[in-house]
């Protein structure tokens, strides 16, 4: 887990730091020289009109045919100047597309990977103008190349970087965060937690890739320490302790509830099982399936039934029979459909359970946590499981749904059978990225 995303936050930390530990900018910020304002009309009329004053007075001066080669060489030194005048006005205009794409992540959109090709093709082509208009640079020795986090172009006394030039060297951390699925909320908080720490502040040299990967393992740790509980502790507050369960098709969710279910049993607790998915075709034989392997009872009733109907039979099953736990496995379903959303107002309004779980899959990134969103919007979700936590390797949603949701993550799925279920703990993820 975290496999890929760990690879990163360490290149990152190692580059980010010696960009800065050999290079970077004076106490005196170095300004870059603006874009001229284009001044083409005035510069076009102050040229013609000194090539018209030198070419009447040689007129006077010299024979017909060497008036006529110098007629030819204004021509052309006029359409030299035409050129680059051109170059300029491109230039121009792609810096203009490269700043809508860095506007594009100011305002909080996810960039798509073609848009990150585009940005990188245009660059390069903005230098290819540059060298045309101004010729070309030197080769790069191996001491001038810059690395992963962009350009800081003059050497460093003290250790001090600017806000802007900060900009520029977050850029490339930015973009590998993003491929790892971690949310743009959480990137905006690691981004200020560094830039409180070392934009305009003096780091000694030696102890900057330190002070980086403790600013980013406070800001990863603060990320996942939202207020988090034991389930088991708290089902002793009432009996039957009611868990609705809800997400999209496809998370996991049944098989989850089945895992749940049997890390209650271990615990000497008895179960009840909810069929109140009753749209999806074969979902109640799936849950039977497991409610015979686990020796557990199952609520159910007919396919097209009232879902509502058959979790408040559950409640009241589990009361006459004095259960612990009940569990209601609810119907999968888009976050963005409103009658299925509606469904599910239903079933909490009518079972009133005291616990509301969300399950998605950890391996969805981005999606998952968007999904975690509006399901706590639409019924205020209490917990997170993440399922297939074992077999994502990026594990930006563990980092991000319980800062974004402001819900804890309760367990994590680590494979396919009943045991395969653990608590999230935070220590494990911190381990797992060895960032620090």
């Amino acid at each position: 887990m975290f496999k890929f995303l760990k690879e990163k936050l360490k290149k990152g930390i190692k580059n980010i730091s010696s960009k800065i530990e050999e290079e970077g900018a004076e106490e005196e910020t170095v300004v870059e020289k603006p874009v001229e304002e284009n001044t083409e009309e005035p510069q076009k009329k102050g040229f013609f009109s000194k090539i018209k004053q030198t070419f009447t007075k040689k007129e006077e001066e010299i024979n017909e045919e060497e008036a006529v080669e110098q007629k030819v060489k204004i021509k052309d030194e006029v359409k030299e100047y035409q050129k680059k005048q051109e170059i300029v006005q491109e230039k121009e205009k792609l810096e203009k597309k490269e700043e809508k794409v860095k506007e594009k992540i100011k305002k909080k959109e996810t960039p798509k990977i073609q848009e990150l090709n585009e940005r990188k093709e245009k660059k390069e082509e903005i230098k290819k103008i540059e060298e045309d208009i101004e010729g070309p640079k030197e080769k790069e020795t191996e001491k001038d190349k810059k690395g992963f986090f962009g350009t800081i172009k003059e050497k460093i006394s003290t250790k001090k970087i600017s806000k802007d030039q900060f900009e520029k060297i977050f850029w490339d951390l930015e973009i590998a965060l993003l491929e790892n699925n971690v949310a743009v909320e959480v990137i905006e908080k690691i981004k200020d937690d560094l830039t409180q720490e070392i934009v305009e502040k003096p780091l000694p040299r030696g102890k900057i890739e330190e002070t980086i990967s403790k600013t980013l393992t406070d800001s990863i740790e603060q990320l996942l320490s939202v207020d988090s509980y034991s389930l088991l502790s708290r089902i002793k507050d009432k009996k039957p302790y009611v868990i609705c369960f809800v997400g999209i098709n496809g998370s996991g969710k049944t098989t989850t509830i089945a895992k749940v279910a049997r890390l209650f049993q271990k615990n000497k607790l008895t179960v009840v099982l909810a069929a109140a998915d009753t749209f999806r075709a074969a979902s109640i034989e799936q849950l039977q399936l497991h409610a015979d392997k686990l020796g557990v009872k199952l609520i159910k009733h007919d396919y097209g039934s009232d879902p509502a109907a058959v979790a408040f039979d559950a409640v009241k099953y589990a009361e006459s029979k004095s259960f612990d736990i009940v569990l209601i496995d609810t119907a999968g379903r888009i976050h963005s459909n409103v009658n299925l959303q509606d469904e599910m107002k239903k079933i909490v309004r009518v079972a009133k359970p005291d616990l509301k779980i969300f399950v998605g899959e950890s391996i969805t990134g981005n999606d998952c946590v968007e999904q975690a969103k509006k399901f706590n919007e639409a019924i205020g979700i209490d917990g997170i499981i993440l399922s297939k936590a074992d077999i994502d390797e990026k594990g930006g949603a563990a980092i991000s749904v319980s800062y974004v949701t402001k819900k804890p993550i309760i367990y994590i799925g680590t494979g396919q059978e009943y045991e395969d279920i653990k608590e999230f703990d935070t220590s494990v993820v911190m381990e797992s990225l060895e960032i620090a």
